[in-house]
């Protein structure tokens, strides 16, 4: 079934002659404008613009299309346009992308606050930056920037990736085994543990083990469980290990409920980001947003 927002695309990139300027006048990225004019011609079978240089001339096809679209999409513009007078316009709906336990820590306490519509979106950070940048996203807080020309990376914090274990873990003797700064004998005694993981991400404990004994773990989690809020609850029963950013347990770590195991032979921070498109017609709901999330990780 063909998307109405192929139909729209393309009449922006037949009026403006450009992908460039179809994207600005959409407030979409140009890989998306050349997404939506690639599917759309799939669909009809033939092609709707000839590329002369950097301008786009409509192939005779593409005229005939533009001809039988241009006023019934006009039309739904307009209802559009009508119906946002009393929604959209007055309130606009941001998407945020982020992992679920940074929502939970950070902006989950201030959602009821917010003016404006929001919908936040959790998955994997090249899916998150790929949607940033077709314009399905708003905003992304993501510890890896992608290379889109398109998208803005700023960095506003950093999160340091810690070993933790429940509280009845034997730390004493772990230090002992650490002072003999034999790697291979460290590796062994942690290995011995129970360990938790997620299902979704193992990122960090393969980071870290990477950092401090040079190759990834060659074992797996005894405990798979759903994310990583999960898991420093499941530490709180006093055993297992597990790797984790520390902000995410820093109560946990305060009260006692949660011990630090090891930094690592060297620290492993990572440096955290928004990400937005270069054009945005939500700038202050975006800012505002990027605000909150200082104010949570100052006081962390």
């Amino acid at each position: 079934m063909v998307n109405l927002e192929w139909y729209r695309t393309f009449k922006a990139i037949y009026k403006t002659g450009t992908l460039t300027g179809a994207a600005d006048s959409l407030f979409i990225s140009q890989p998306g404008v050349s997404l939506h004019l690639g599917s759309l011609e799939a669909y009809v079978g033939y092609k709707l613009f000839d590329r002369t240089g950097r301008k786009m001339i409509p192939t005779e096809r593409g005229k005939v299309l533009f001809n039988a679209i241009l006023e019934p999409l006009t039309k739904l513009e307009e209802v559009e346009k009508n119906f946002q007078k009393s929604t959209e316009k007055t309130t606009p709906t941001i998407s945020v992308g982020m992992c679920f336990e940074t929502f939970q820590t950070t902006l989950e306490q201030y959602v009821s606050t917010l003016d404006f519509n929001l919908i936040i979106n959790f998955g994997e950070y090249p899916e998150m930056l790929d949607q940033l940048d077709k314009g399905i996203l708003d905003l992304i807080i993501t510890p890896k920037k992608g290379t889109s020309p398109n998208i803005l990376h700023e960095a506003f914090s950093s999160e340091q990736i810690i070993l933790v274990g429940g509280k009845n873990v034997d730390t004493d003797n772990f230090k002992e085994v650490l002072k003999t700064k034999d790697f291979q004998k460290i590796e062994e005694w942690l290995k011995q543990d129970k360990w938790y993981g997620t299902t979704g991400d193992m990122e960090h404990l393969f980071q870290f083990w990477l950092q401090n004994f040079g190759h990834k773990p060659n074992f797996r989690p005894n405990y798979i469980v759903p994310n990583l809020n999960s898991i420093i609850r499941c530490l709180k029963g006093g055993n297992g290990l597990a790797v984790v950013p520390g902000f995410l347990c820093k109560d946990e770590l305060e009260s006692g409920e949660v011990k630090l195991i090891w930094e690592g032979e060297k620290k492993l921070e990572n440096t955290l980001y928004f990400g937005c498109r270069k054009k945005t017609m939500y700038q202050a709901e975006i800012d505002h947003i990027k605000s909150l999330f200082r104010q949570v990780m100052d006081g962390i």
